[in-house]
């Protein structure tokens, strides 16, 4: 067994995986205690404790001891570990992060970047919660704190083939964890499998008095006895169908699983997509109805993201100053400005300096309206979407809250109402496999925010999401590449118990058919690669009128559908199920409507990433004959 000693040298040379462990185990040798206790935990960087330092990867913070510790580590530990002698032995180390939580590579730390040390060593192991998935999938600890402001937990754990869990906003106490995005920030958990972080979520899922967004008791318990009675009714319907079939239902029987449309983009991989229609069909083997649904405004959502939350880090950000916090630089007081600017300038990273500028643009008084104000709204539009499509209510939001009259007035209202309300939805958790460091440090960060396409519209609603690994099929898998990639699962909000109840099923039957060959009832929704230039689904393929046509799929779980059974089956296949398939040979349409339709989430559509572009350039130095600040890119060609 590898000692942990042996473990830090292999992660620190060249690359620094990291930045503080247990000294008394470093030093001693000693093998990894997860055979003495499993109960150890490794923590981000920039969530307090008392014993480590908590520098958030950052220089100007790079001598900072907080004298408190986090909520959460408090709570952990008094429901974790119930021998008070092992308590103060919980956290064995704090792990490495894009610095202030802000990169999808964990690439941008004082530290260097966080070493992958599986079988692809050169690869991104994905951030910003990069050190703390290193340390779970390479048996440093047993279970990982993180936070997740647009998917720094779901990201690395798609890359390292482990668990990542994004609990609902306002579950977990953010008190003593050092803010990036206030009303994104969220505390997860990373761990190996879906059991493991069940049992800490249970444990550190408690109200904080400290903490202003916590949820209050009183929401809780509303939220409890909400869940209470869908568990209740879920048990009668299993009774009622095992009392008339005689047969005891599958484990995702009654359940509807919703495929988002507008997730099936270019940008995403053939090999990950192979994989996300075998976890579709996975769950359709298991009982599961597989319901296509639209969220027409997630083509916004990534947008909105990268005007949020760098306004807010400007603001988090703006009391570093060596004065207040953050260490001095060496200039002279009295200096005017300098003392300030040599400070900020000489402890944060080129990426956090980046979103701290484009943060006070778009809270400046000429950008506010056009970019902030128009964000909130769009975040509002995203959250919309998530409550339209799920069959539960939002139990913290009333049904009169929502107008869809004011919403995008391009979108057809029946459209905006969208198909049968579902259980979750399962996407993807990112569109392509990691890329290696050399890569990413030549991409533009236009190319790197494009990896959150997938995780950011649960973050912007404040869902619960949780990424299983899910392997690749050999003959898609192309040479060089992981053999696995994550499925995200993502639910209602406060509906987090259900979404890791599925997602433990979804794990044990995944290993229980490793060796098995699927019967497939019904053909599953097929999803095909979208070409470039045809990406509009309502007019290449009428998936939602046929959702429409085929009424009997919505109503499936009723009892008089599933004793007529057989024929319902033979119905559909006399269909051949073509209104099923996105993305196969377009229809044809007029070039007037084709040159006006554009791709909702492609990166080469000024529709969609107008903004991404114009905030490199109000960073980028401008060239000659080039006026400086934000500019409408072009189309490329």
């Amino acid at each position: 067994m590898p000692s942990i000693k042996q473990l830090r040298a292999a992660t620190q040379a060249p690359l620094n995986e990291w930045p503080v462990t247990c000294a008394d185990l470093c030093l001693s040798g000693k093998p990894l205690p997860r055979d003495h206790d499993p109960r150890h935990v490794a923590v981000k960087d920039n969530i307090a404790t008392h014993k480590f330092p908590t520098t958030c990867a950052s220089a100007i913070l790079q001598s900072h001891q907080s004298p408190f510790e986090a909520d959460v580590i408090t709570q952990l530990a008094k429901r974790y570990v119930p021998r008070k002698s092992f308590r103060n032995s919980m956290v064995i180390g704090k792990t490495n992060m894009d610095e202030f939580g802000m990169g999808s590579h964990s690439a941008n730390s004082v530290f260097g970047p966080v070493r992958n040390i599986g079988h692809f060593p050169l690869h991104s192991v994905g951030g910003s919660s990069g050190g703390s998935a290193v340390a779970v999938a390479s048996g440093q600890c047993v279970v990982a704190l993180g936070t997740d402001t647009g998917g720094s937990i779901r990201l690395p754990a798609a890359y390292m083939d482990i668990v990542g869990f994004k609990p609902s906003y306002g579950l977990i106490s953010r008190w003593g964890v050092i803010p990036y995005a206030n009303s994104l920030d969220t505390v997860g958990l990373l761990a190996t499998s879906v059991r493991t972080i069940r049992l800490a979520f249970k444990h550190i899922s408690a109200f904080d008095s400290k903490d202003p967004t916590s949820i209050s008791q009183n929401s809780r318990a509303r939220i409890d006895r909400q869940r209470l009675d869908l568990s209740q009714e879920r048990e009668r319907q299993e009774r009622n169908i095992e009392l008339h079939t005689g047969k005891t239902e599958k484990a995702f029987n009654n359940v509807k699983v919703g495929v988002p449309l507008e997730y099936n983009i270019s940008e995403l991989d053939s090999d990950v997509r192979q994989a996300w229609q075998d976890a579709l069909e996975l769950l359709q083997d298991n009982g599961a109805t597989i319901v296509p649904i639209s969220l027409p405004n997630t083509k916004h959502a990534l947008s909105a993201y990268y005007v949020l939350a760098p306004a807010e880090a400007a603001s988090n950000l703006s009391k570093y100053d060596g004065v207040r916090y953050g260490t001095r630089s060496g200039a002279r007081d009295g200096a005017g400005d300098v003392l300030y600017s040599d400070t900020r300038g000489a402890g944060f990273g080129d990426e956090v300096r980046r979103r701290i500028l484009l943060g006070s643009y778009t809270l400046s008084s000429e950008a506010v309206d056009n970019y902030f104000v128009k964000a909130q709204r769009v975040r509002r539009l995203v959250q919309r979407d998530f409550d339209r499509v799920f069959a539960i209510s939002n139990p913290l939001r009333k049904p009169e809250q929502f107008d869809l009259s004011n919403m995008d007035q391009s979108i057809r209202l029946e459209d905006k109402r969208g198909p049968p309300q579902v259980d979750f939805i399962v996407c993807p958790t990112t569109p392509t496999f990691p890329p290696t460091l050399d890569v990413v440090t030549e991409q533009t960060p236009v190319d790197t925010y494009m990896n959150d396409v997938f995780t950011v519209p649960a973050s912007l609603a404040g869902l619960p999401a949780i990424s299983v690994p899910f392997p690749v099929p050999a003959s898609h898998r192309a040479p060089g590449t992981p053999a696995v990639t994550g499925i995200q699962f993502i639910g209602q909000y406060s509906d987090d118990d259900r979404v890791l109840r599925n997602a433990q099923y979804f794990e044990k039957i995944l290993k229980d058919s490793a060796n098995a060959s699927p019967i497939r009832r019904i053909p599953v929704l097929k999803l095909r690669k979208v070409p470039a230039d045809n990406v509009n689904f309502k007019e290449s393929e009428p998936v939602l009128q046929g959702m429409k046509n085929q009424r009997w799929k919505a109503e499936q779980d009723s009892l008089a559908n599933i004793l007529e059974k057989k024929e319902l089956l033979k119905r559909f296949r006399a269909t051949k199920a073509k209104t099923w398939t996105v993305g196969k040979e377009p229809l044809e349409i007029n070039q007037e409507k084709k040159k006006a339709k554009l791709d909702p989430l492609r990166s080469e559509d000024n529709q969609f990433n107008t903004t991404l572009e114009a905030w490199e350039n109000i960073v980028r130095r401008p060239k000659n004959n080039e006026a400086p600040g934000p500019t409408i890119p072009e189309r490329r060609q």
